[in-house]
């Protein structure tokens, strides 16, 4: 299976940049898919908070840093690998790989890219999209609206919206679902990842006690996201890799057994 580096981020803070890579990881683990972490938040990350054993907090400023992430992309037992950008960091990561050659090495089919773009309610988040589009050719690049504390997009109009993506290159949106704000707070509380939460369990792995009704909101919400994410060219592509991948193998195994 190719290597996969997906970005999630962007330069203002609030958007829900966490709560995104959050979603993608569960998403994966469901699917089997393994993969690993990268927060950029220093000293304490947010999403590490939530996955621990498969997640590594870093300075994406610092080059000891960069190379944990860009030098083991194909010796890595994961084959995806997920950097979560604190705010303001997206724009000067963007302009760091293509200066060190990130982004040709991913066009040259070496590995797959991708990055899920966040984006807030703020006209600010329009101008953003703008000044990143300059990067993303060659990029599976997902312009991300997360709607899931009921965020209305109040200062601009969907028509507004539509003029600024038309203009993007190569772009793909994705609409995180509305979760139930008494749910997104209680799995906030508990420490626990979205699909342990509806499988009311610990971070331990043992039973829990969470609320019957907040966990099938969470399941609901886990459904819808679901839809959306596969709906996306790069999503398709990596279940249908692993998938492969993990049949490559099994034949494999079949032809060594027949041979012994």
């Amino acid at each position: 299976m190719k290597p996969t580096l997906i970005m999630v981020g962007a330069d203002k803070g609030g958007v829900g940049k966490t709560t995104v890579a959050r979603a993608l990881m569960d998403f994966l683990a469901r699917r089997n898919v393994l993969a690993r972490a990268f927060d950029t938040e220093t000293p304490r990350g947010t999403l590490h908070r939530f996955y621990p054993a498969a997640t590594t907090i870093i300075d994406i400023e610092e080059v000891a840093d960069q190379m944990k992430v860009l030098d083991t992309l194909e010796t890595a037992a994961e084959k995806v690998t997920i950097i979560d950008f604190k705010a303001g960091a997206l724009s000067r990561t963007l302009d760091l790989f293509e200066r060190i050659g990130v982004f040709e090495v991913a066009r040259a089919n070496q590995f797959d890219i991708g990055m899920f773009h966040v984006v807030g309610p703020a006209v600010a988040s329009l101008n953003e999209l703008q000044e990143v589009n300059r990067y993303v050719d060659g990029i599976d690049y997902i312009v991300t609206r997360n709607f899931i504390n009921e965020t209305n997009f109040f200062e601009w109009d969907e028509a507004t919206y539509k003029k600024y993506f038309a203009n993007l290159n190569n772009a793909h949106e994705l609409e995180v679902p509305k979760l139930n704000e008494m749910a997104y707070e209680a799995v906030d509380l508990a420490g626990v990842t979205f699909s342990d939460f509806g499988a009311n369990k610990k971070a331990s792995g043992e039973k829990a006690d969470f609320s019957f009704t907040l966990r099938g909101y969470v399941r609901k919400w886990l459904s819808e996201l679901d839809e959306e994410m596969e709906k996306l060219a790069l999503i398709q592509k990596i279940l249908s890799n692993s998938r492969g991948g993990g049949a490559a193998a099994a034949d494999k195994d079949k032809t060594s057994a027949a041979a012994e």
